[in-house]
């Protein structure tokens, strides 16, 4: 890490990771700061790459996007260009929410989220297994998701002071 966060720092990012709406005078109130200061710190944090960005979290049930699927994605050769290739046309899919490069007996993990079963069997036989860079994927239903979150073990972070 480049830079060292305090344990105000840590305590700002642990509110914005868990709420973004709230206003720099509700944070700064509550790790008691002064609008001004708490601005400047968030500021920084941004500028330092810790806050990549504010989103807003959806449903995905109460949309309609009741299927997910993590699927084990091989890639045929799975050399630099065709990693690339491959995580670029990953990005332009809409329906792929995560997609990690992974160790072990496949190259990639992807996690998809549709509608039904089957957009995902249209998503699997267009896009994933159209590309002639994938030579195999195993596709795993999700039942139940019992913890999700997008907040970090800032807990964790050593170089808190």
């Amino acid at each position: 890490m480049a830079q060292e966060i305090d344990s105000v720092d840590a305590r700002i990012l642990d509110i914005i990771q868990r709420d973004a709406s709230l206003s720099v005078a509700e944070i700064a109130d509550r790790v008691g700061l002064s609008s001004s200061p708490c601005w400047r710190r968030i500021k920084r944090m941004e500028e330092a790459g810790f806050i990549k960005g504010r989103v807003t979290i959806l449903d995905n049930f109460s949309l309609g996007l009741n299927f997910e699927v993590i699927a084990s994605v091989k890639l045929a050769l799975p050399n630099r260009e065709n990693l690339e290739t491959f995580e670029s046309m990953v990005r332009a899919w809409p329906e792929v929410t995560e997609c990690m490069t992974v160790t072990g007996q496949v190259d990639y993990m992807v996690h998809v989220v549709t509608t039904d079963m089957h957009a995902y069997d249209n998503f699997l036989r267009d896009k994933l297994l159209g590309s002639a860079l994938v030579s195999d994927v195993q596709s795993r239903i999700v039942i139940r998701v019992a913890k999700r979150t997008t907040a970090l073990p800032l807990d964790l972070v050593e170089n808190t002071k």
